[in-house]
């Protein structure tokens, strides 16, 4: 019989890619965790690990081992969720990963719902874009996660991971006040408008990033990108100000009026889609299903006139 602490190291090296990383998240010291990976290998007669450089690269048989360590591991949680739903009362720690809109728009409502229905589930959030939260899903560092996903951008779909829509967020062309960007000759007419103006877009490697710079090369024109960030109400503040055009959903105005001028973009890269993602095994955990009615019901009340 294996061990599973063992196992699980092994997983862990699989999705962090180095013994440090592994040591890092797991508190251990990097000598500890070579050594219980050797004690491993022992454990299976077969070499687990190969040099790879300075780094280390899974066997074929360690990716075996990995396989099955996943389908342990997704039995445990579903474990954990039939156990979790036998009791009375919602307890333990769920832990969220957003990105940033929505964990100003709609986890703080989500919160105060889970606490009214759940006073005894503690929950940790933490903001991030989905580029590392969804890896970081995988590899247990949390138990949800709200992403997004871009016009014609389709995010990878892990067999893993189970994903739920929630909402779909428009998206508009923002412009600032020195643009002149007539509505009356269509969305692309007025997208090509700013092709001179400087720009905000999100980083390089972003799902958001790689969208606008489509969307703004179908137009004819290579944009002037001053500003990266993935702060969305940066975007906004400098769109305000005049410094730069942008695209912007719905949601970063929080419900109010806008604060700035704004034109359709062209048809088909007119929504964002929002939707929460878990690990296979764990969208029956009672905790799971109470946080994801909880931001439906965000995403309900937010749509209701005040």
């Amino acid at each position: 019989m294996f061990d599973l602490h063992r196992l699980r190291l092994l997983r862990e090296l699989k999705h962090r890619g180095t013994l440090a990383a592994v040591a890092s998240a797991l508190s251990y010291a990097p000598s500890s965790v070579s050594q219980q990976l050797s004690q491993l290998e022992a454990e299976v007669g077969v070499r687990l690990l190969e040099p790879v450089g300075r780094r280390v690269r899974l066997t074929e048989q360690a990716e075996i081992l990995v396989a099955h360590t996943e389908a342990v591991l997704e039995r445990l949680e579903r474990a954990e969720a039939e156990i979790a739903a036998s009791l009375t009362e919602l307890t333990g720690t769920l832990r969220i990963a957003s990105f940033q809109t929505a964990a100003l728009v709609l986890v703080p409502t989500a919160l105060g719902l889970l606490r009214d229905q759940h006073p005894h589930l503690r929950v940790h959030v933490t903001q991030m874009e989905p580029e590392k939260a969804l890896p970081a899903l995988h590899a247990r560092d949390f138990d949800l996660v709200l992403a997004e996903e871009y016009p014609g951008n389709p995010n990878l779909r892990p067999a893993e991971l189970e994903q739920a829509d929630l909402l779909d967020d428009p998206l508009h062309l923002a412009l600032p006040e020195s643009a002149d960007a007539p509505d009356t000759h269509g969305p692309m007419a007025a997208l090509r408008s700013l092709a001179d103006h400087p720009w905000v877009m999100e980083p390089e490697g972003t799902s958001a990033r790689h969208w606008a710079m489509t969307l703004c090369r179908t137009a004819g024109f290579e944009p002037d990108v001053r500003f990266e960030t993935t702060d969305l109400l940066l975007h906004l503040r400098l769109v305000e100000q005049g410094h730069a055009a942008a695209f912007l959903p719905d949601l970063v105005w929080s419900g109010q009026p806008p604060t700035v001028a704004l034109r359709q973009l062209p048809r088909g890269q007119r929504t964002r889609r929002v939707f929460t993602v878990v690990r296979r095994g764990r969208s029956q955990h009672p905790a799971v299903q109470a946080c994801r009615d909880a931001l439906r019901q965000a995403v309900t009340l937010r749509s209701q006139p005040t």
